[in-house]
């Protein structure tokens, strides 16, 4: 039991009697009468305050919660005593959490019920818990509170913020991709799937004559072949030291988990196969496989990859791939790469080529584009500046040294990485490249 602020304020106004009865002893005799009631009312109270009624106590929260995004908890309380209850209570929420509206106050009557909301937002991603909740029951005077902490145990899953996947699902059905940058490429004719007859239109090549058909129709008959399906799309994907670099209160892997979920969206559309293989810290590996259920599955395999303090190692998840995935594939590796990295990187994408197409997204850091954009007014900004400089020519002797050695190679910044990741599919599977 807990003393209310009411029973402190009714001591203090004692103590300020008992202090006036050193100088009337008229107060005194008030003092001794007031202590003896207030006294006798406390305990009467706090035996009083000591049953608690029956008070049902349910939360209500998604089992899966985005990244980043406030969501709403309730709490639906049911009195079912005989006296209204004044309650303050408070929440075990995850400590990972941003919250708004905890603790909270609420007064309930006889035989009622009541919904309480509070905002909670998901700072990372993974398995989290609700473990309780404390209760503090007023007595019916208001003179104490007994505490009470109901078990109310609840597991979340966090997942990536899927809200980029959703508004791309949108616009893809109502056909305005361009409106988040993606340009779609409609060939007639290119492809290497046959599609259908259909007659003939200027600009297409002899090729695509079939002569059978014109003979039989006579008239001119062409062949239209769709982009190829049935292939597959392997991310790799680094959880390394170096993708805990956060900007904009997001860290590097989590917008490379929105891009992968975004493009793998896009190549379900086109009917290829999707898996992924995590290196660096995390190991994991789920092959490439197609249905309706693939994002969903991809999402619960990813939603609890934390980046390491380790290094990432690209020629060993280069051996370990080669005889996990023999069809070829286009590799697509997301990652975040040093100088140091090179010689191996090279070692890995020489094996990777062999049989697959491979595709290097190699994230930068926006404050490096940043630094370069502002004015040099003093030696300590002309020293950044030429620093900055160098950092990006040598980046950039390095992706050129991939090229020769097979590689395709994206160098941007997170934040363009989802849109670009999508045109460079789109166009790799226009081009006949797989």
């Amino acid at each position: 039991m807990i003393p209310t602020r009411r029973l402190l304020h009714l001591l203090l106004g004692l103590a300020a009697l008992a202090g006036g009865g050193a100088f009337v002893p008229a107060a005194l005799a008030a003092w001794k009468f007031a202590a003896g009631l207030l006294v006798g009312v406390a305990l009467l109270d706090l035996l009083q305050g000591r049953r608690v009624p029956a008070l049902e106590l349910r939360r209500e929260v998604r089992r899966s919660l985005p990244l980043g995004v406030w969501s709403r908890v309730g709490l639906r309380m049911a009195n079912g005593g005989r006296r209204t209850l004044h309650l303050r209570w408070h929440d075990h929420h995850p400590p990972q959490f941003a919250v708004e509206g905890v603790p909270g106050e609420l007064e309930l009557p006889a035989g009622a019920a009541a919904r309480v909301v509070y905002r909670v937002r998901p700072d990372a991603r993974g398995d989290v818990h609700f473990t309780g909740t404390d209760l503090f029951v007023s007595s019916p005077l208001g003179l104490w509170y007994k505490k009470r902490f109901q078990r109310l145990p609840e597991h979340v899953r966090v997942f990536p913020n899927f809200r980029e996947v959703a508004q791309y699902a949108l616009l893809a059905t109502d056909h305005r991709l361009s409106q988040i940058g993606i340009r779609q490429r409609r060939r007639r004719g290119e492809g290497s799937d046959f599609q259908q007859l259909r007659e003939y239109r200027g600009g297409d090549s002899l090729r695509q004559i079939d002569w059978k058909a014109t003979s039989r129709y006579r008239k001119l008959i062409s062949k239209e072949y769709q982009d190829e399906r049935d292939q597959q799309l392997v991310f790799l994907l680094d959880c390394g030291r170096r993708m805990r670099h956060a900007e904009g209160g997001r860290a590097h892997l989590d917008q490379v988990l929105n891009a992968m979920l975004l493009l793998a969206y896009v190549a379900a559309r086109q009917g290829d196969a999707v898996g992924f293989m995590a290196f660096g810290g995390n190991r994991r590996w789920c092959p490439p496989r197609k249905g309706g259920n693939l994002l969903r599955d991809l999402l619960f395999q990813t939603y609890d990859l934390e980046s390491s303090v380790e290094a990432a190692d690209y020629l060993r998840v280069a051996q370990e791939l080669m005889p996990l995935q023999r069809k070829r594939a286009l590799l697509l590796m997301l990652t975040n790469t040093r100088d140091e990295d090179d010689r191996e990187l090279r070692r890995a994408v020489q094996l990777l080529a062999r049989r697959h197409l491979v595709l290097i997204a190699d994230l930068r850091e926006a404050f490096l584009d940043a630094t370069l954009l502002q004015p040099v007014r003093d030696l300590d900004a002309a020293l950044r500046f030429h620093a900055v400089n160098d950092y990006l020519s040598a980046r950039s002797r390095r992706h050129e040294s991939l090229l020769h050695q097979g590689a395709r190679v994206m160098d941007l910044r997170a934040e363009q990485l989802p849109v670009a990741l999508v045109n460079q599919y789109l166009t790799i599977k226009a081009s006949g490249a797989l």
